[in-house]
C-alpha cells in the first residue's frame, strides 16, 4: 500500500523538474547563442551564464550539505556563489555547467526517494534545516532563477 510519503516525495521529485507554472532550466538555455550567453541587457545585473553557473553553484552547494558528512559551509555570500567570468569560455564549458546542474538535480531527486525520513534536521545543518526544506529551497531557487533568464534572453530578442 502506498503512505501518504510517497505522494510527498513524488512532488519533490516532479518539483525539481517540472513545467507546470514556468519552463524547465533545461528549456530555458536551450538554443541561446553563444554570443548572448555572456552578454548582460541594459538594466540586468546578470548574464544567462552568470544565472546559469549560480544556479549550479548554489545547487551543488545544497546537494553536498544535504550527502556530505563532513559538509561545512565555508563559501561567502554572494562572492562564492556566482562566476568570476561574464561569459562562458566556450561552448563546453556552457555544456558542464548545464550537465552539472542536472546531475545534482538529479542526485537531489533520488535524496527525495531515498531518504528515510524527509522531516528530520541535515545532520551537518541546524535543527531546522531539514531534508524537505533544502530540496524546496533547491527547487524555488532553479525556480527564481529561470524566471530571470527567460527575461535576459527576451530583453535580448533571443527567447521565441
Amino acid at each position: 500500500m502506498r503512505q501518504p510519503t510517497d505522494a510527498v516525495r513524488d512532488h519533490l521529485v516532479r518539483l525539481l523538474d517540472w513545467e507546470e507554472a514556468h519552463v524547465s532550466l533545461d528549456k530555458a538555455v536551450a538554443g541561446i547563442p553563444m554570443h548572448a550567453r555572456g552578454t548582460r541587457p541594459p538594466g540586468f545585473e546578470h548574464s544567462a551564464w552568470q544565472l546559469l553557473e549560480h544556479i549550479r553553484i548554489a545547487q551543488e552547494d545544497i546537494l553536498d550539505f544535504c550527502v556530505n558528512p563532513k559538509y561545512a559551509h565555508d563559501m561567502a555570500w554572494p562572492e562564492d556563489y556566482w562566476p568570476k567570468r561574464p561569459a562562458p569560455t566556450d561552448d563546453a564549458s556552457w555544456a558542464a555547467s548545464l550537465a552539472a546542474c542536472t546531475r545534482s538535480r538529479e542526485r537531489l531527486a533520488q535524496l527525495a526517494r531515498e531518504v528515510d525520513d524527509l522531516t528530520v534536521a541535515v545532520p551537518t545543518g541546524k535543527p531546522n534545516q531539514t531534508y524537505l526544506r533544502a530540496i524546496l529551497l533547491a527547487a524555488d531557487h532553479v525556480a527564481y532563477h529561470v524566471g530571470q533568464i527567460v527575461a535576459v534572453r527576451k530583453a535580448l530578442g533571443v527567447w521565441s
